[in-house]
């Protein structure tokens, strides 16, 4: 994905990045769900969106509002070519340290086991289903709790939607709050389905087809 209108983060903006997120997501239902204990999570949080941002940077386009970071979208676009062997050697070692936190902070291993088990939550190993490799992935789409309410959601998910439709491709997400769902509907995303696995915890899985051929392509 590209963008004119959208700072694109630099890596001297991931430690301030972690903190939008960990703000952002604090109670959130799904690391509320995997994570219980609040101490916990407390503690986990940063180290895993430490983890996380780390291997997006390398594999991923994560754009924000402005330098200020008020408001981020990560996304992965799937006709983007990628070096495979890079791809996979920062996913693998991503996995390690992540286990490698969790059994840290929680020597119980119960967080662990907790992420073993919702996987499935994690991985949007369901847009497997959509059988499309014209699309693009919003993994995250997070904006400072006290900037909500001014635009800044709609004007990151506008902008990956004018991307798709200029390029002709499919978006997909998920949201684990049912809020959201109206929000996305606004623009043109439909629920795919839900997943309800191992625990109570509801992922809407939503997608918003294509509407229109790429640039100089013949419907």
């Amino acid at each position: 994905m590209d963008s004119d209108s959208l700072y694109r983060v630099q890596q001297e903006d991931l430690p301030k990045l972690e903190r939008l997120l960990c703000k952002c997501f604090a109670l959130d239902p799904l690391y509320q769900e995997l994570i219980p204990d609040e101490q916990v999570r407390k503690r986990l949080m940063p180290e895993l969106f430490d983890c996380d941002l780390t291997e997006f940077y390398e594999n991923c386009e994560i754009f924000a509002d402005s330098p200020e970071l008020n408001g981020v979208l990560v996304v992965s676009d799937e006709t983007e070519p990628y070096n495979l062997l890079k791809y996979y050697f920062t996913e693998v070692q991503a996995s390690l340290r992540t286990d490698g936190y969790l059994i840290k902070e929680d020597p119980s291993l119960k967080t662990f086991f907790n992420f073993m088990v919702g996987r499935d939550y994690l991985n949007s190993s369901w847009t497997d289903q959509l059988h499309q490799e014209r699309r693009m992935h919003i993994i995250y789409l997070a904006v400072d709790p006290q900037m909500q309410h001014h635009g800044i959601a709609a004007r990151l998910v506008e902008e990956a939607v004018c991307y798709a439709e200029k390029n002709g491709l499919m978006i997909s997400l998920e949201t684990h709050n049912p809020k959201n769902v109206d929000f996305y509907r606004q623009f043109g995303f439909k629920v795919y389905g839900i997943l309800e696995k191992h625990f109570t915890l509801k992922q809407y899985c939503l997608v918003r087809e294509i509407q229109s051929k790429p640039d100089g392509q013949e419907s």
